[in-house]
């Protein structure tokens, strides 16, 4: 069985196939579906870093990023058997994050919890938005305060576009990982992405007023 340290239909992330998988990639998730420990171990350390930074910017808390990225990879060897390469790996596993962290956000909203937390709450508990790629200073990411300032703004966001925006330009997905990660047309992701950005320039244009 994995360690328990830690699915379902796809679209096209790039028209890939299983035979361009890489095969160092391949043999990893065969291991990983044999329930090879060592192979789950190296996935995770692989990949964790990634699911915590989205889960803590999807859902605004250390606690619940924790939880979440554990659901995640439990997930995730509970369904790589069923891996047949229409994507890669990571964004596999992007896939399976966002959907837990929209069902998480689901589950508070039926039990009518608000899915974020205050600004200030945030800030103390995480800091800025957590990145895994340098961002240029056109994204307004330089500072904390400017990064006060979009997290508050980011919170008015519907958690599609919240979420598209985050896989787009603080994980620096393209337009066809973001498509297969959210099971949506990369249509779609433009148009949410633009809705998102307009609501966000508001936003950020109304607190400096």
């Amino acid at each position: 069985m994995p360690a328990p340290f830690f699915g379902g239909s796809v679209k096209n992330a790039g028209a890939l196939s299983w035979t361009d998988v890489d095969s160092g990639e391949a043999s990893l998730i065969a291991r990983c579906a044999a329930g090879d420990e060592a192979a789950c171990a190296e996935l995770v350390a692989t990949h964790q870093r990634m699911v915590y930074g989205l889960a803590l910017n999807l859902l605004g808390d250390r606690d619940e990023a924790l939880d979440l990225s554990q659901e995640v990879f439990l997930r995730v060897f509970r369904t790589i058997s069923h891996f047949r390469g229409e994507s890669g790996l990571r964004t596999w596993v992007y896939r399976i994050a966002v959907n837990q962290a929209r069902n998480r956000t689901r589950w508070w909203r039926r039990r009518h919890r608000s899915s974020q937390v205050s600004l200030d709450e945030h800030i103390l508990k995480c800091g800025d938005l957590e990145s895994t790629q340098d961002i240029r200073p056109d994204r307004l990411l330089a500072s904390k305060e400017t990064a006060a300032s979009i997290w508050k703004a980011m919170e008015q966001l519907p958690f599609e576009q919240r979420t598209a925006l985050i896989l787009r330009e603080i994980d620096g997905l393209r337009y066809e990982e973001i498509a297969f990660t959210m099971n949506v047309a990369i249509g779609t992701v433009k148009s949410r992405l633009t809705r998102a950005r307009q609501t966000l320039r508001a936003e950020l244009l109304g607190m400096r007023s």
